[in-house]
Order: C-alpha cells, then sequence, then structure tokens
C-alpha cells in the first residue's frame, strides 16, 4: 500500500509537473548561458516542468515586476535592483542570494585603429556606445568609474545611450561605435567581432559586479522557483557561467 501511494505522489507530481511554467526575468547578459544551457539543463533533470526567460536590462525588469509582470525568479545584474524590489515587498526576502561576478571592460571594434587603449583614453573616440545609466546596469558602472577618472562630462557629446548592454555591444561590434563599455562576459561572447582594451581601472568601482538572484513573492509556483534558484547555486551551474565568462560571487 505504502509503494502504491508513492507511485501515485510520483505520478501526481508529474501529472501536475506538465502543466507547471515558470518565467524567469534575467538580466540580457545572461540571455546565452541561460538559453543555450542552464534552462535546458534544469528541463531535462525536472520532466514537466518548462522555464520561459525574458531578458532586457535589470532597471526595465524591475519597472516590470512593480507594474505587474508575473515572474517567478528575478536576476539581476547589480544588487541595486533586487534591494529596490525587497525593499517594496516584492521579493522573498529569504531566498536573495549573490550568485555571481562579472567585470566591466571597455571594448573597440575588432581590427580597429587602436586609438582606445585604456578608459582614460575613450576621451579619443569619435563614438562612444553606453548604456543608459537611467536603467542598465553596466550603463551606471561605466557612469561611475568614468566619473572617478574624470572624463564622464567631457565624452557627453560623443555617446550614444542603448537601452539595454547587448545594443552597446552590437553597436561596437558593427563599429558604429569606436568605443563601448559593457561586461567580459559579453566581450566574450562576441570575441570574433570586438575586443577587450582594458578592465575598469582599481578603485574606479566603490563596489564589485555582483548578479543576485531570487524568487519573486506571490508566484503561484513557489516550490518549482526556489527549486530554479538552488539549480543555479550547484557546481554544474557555476561551471556553465564560468564557461560564459562570469566567476562565483560565493
Amino acid at each position: 500500500a505504502a509503494t502504491e501511494a508513492a507511485t501515485t505522489a510520483e505520478e501526481t507530481t508529474a501529472a501536475s509537473g506538465e502543466e507547471t511554467e515558470i518565467l524567469v526575468a534575467a538580466a540580457a547578459s545572461l540571455k546565452n548561458a541561460y538559453e543555450d544551457k542552464l534552462i535546458p539543463m534544469f528541463e531535462e533533470a525536472n520532466p514537466g516542468v518548462t522555464v520561459k526567460g525574458t531578458y532586457d536590462s535589470s532597471g526595465k525588469l524591475q519597472t516590470q515586476i512593480e507594474e505587474g509582470l508575473e515572474a517567478d525568479v528575478f536576476m539581476s545584474a547589480a544588487k541595486k535592483q533586487m534591494t529596490a524590489l525587497d525593499e517594496e515587498g516584492m521579493i522573498a526576502s529569504d531566498t536573495i542570494t549573490d550568485l555571481l561576478e562579472n567585470k566591466i571592460v571597455l571594448i573597440a571594434p575588432k581590427k580597429g585603429d587602436e586609438k582606445v587603449s585604456s578608459f582614460k583614453d575613450i576621451t579619443k573616440a569619435d563614438t562612444i556606445a553606453l548604456g543608459d545609466p537611467k536603467s542598465v546596469p553596466a550603463g551606471q558602472y561605466a557612469q561611475e568609474a568614468l566619473t572617478n577618472l574624470g572624463i564622464w562630462d567631457k565624452i557627453q557629446d560623443k555617446v550614444s545611450f542603448g537601452t539595454n548592454v547587448t545594443e552597446v555591444l552590437n553597436q561596437v561590434a558593427a563599429a558604429s561605435a569606436d568605443a563601448g563599455i559593457v561586461y567580459a562576459t559579453d566581450a566574450a561572447s562576441m570575441a570574433d567581432q570586438v575586443e577587450v582594451v582594458a578592465e575598469a581601472p582599481e578603485g574606479s568601482l566603490a563596489k564589485k559586479v555582483i548578479y543576485p538572484v531570487a524568487v519573486v513573492k506571490g508566484t503561484a509556483h513557489e516550490e518549482v522557483a526556489k527549486e530554479f534558484v538552488a539549480f543555479l547555486q550547484t557546481d554544474k551551474a557555476i561551471t556553465v557561467f564560468e564557461e560564459y565568462g562570469f566567476s562565483s560571487a560565493q
């Protein structure tokens, strides 16, 4: 009887699993790692569960969640957006995990004229692509670094602001911008089209570039959402993130 009950429980779980779909709202810089490997890995280990991803700047995703986006998991490219949602009571606080670290880098088109060779050299570029600091963490980090280096105000007439970091990357890859500031992981994803000129200088950023992840409060799929967040912390998931240029923040 006990065996029969256990079998029934498994069947029930499988049956309900077929209808379980969770939505992960994640920073644009996470898309490749999620879509190429992590989501397929999780779905394979959890038959009947479907994971959908929506990717954009962390600021835009924060606004969407505030306006009612029914996301089950949120992963941002900075702690600022996660903290804001947590303070608004929209995040399951006990699930917040500082998962990954990224680097901020200056990039130029491959085979460019090499006029930009350091963050301070960015003033020599004719056109510069940056994320919009109003909503894009990579843009906020760029503004912080360039302000601390004393050159933010000097480049404003040369800057084109992208709505997310992928736009910035694409502008530089297409050589429509002489230089841009993105995450190291973004640069790695287009290593055949852009080259990393330099990392943000020591001391130009007050804090490390940390990616936190958490379950969104009020999710209708709390257990599966928690399982997904737990999965992201496993060694095999971290190994995947490292393949895409991230490092563990834990």
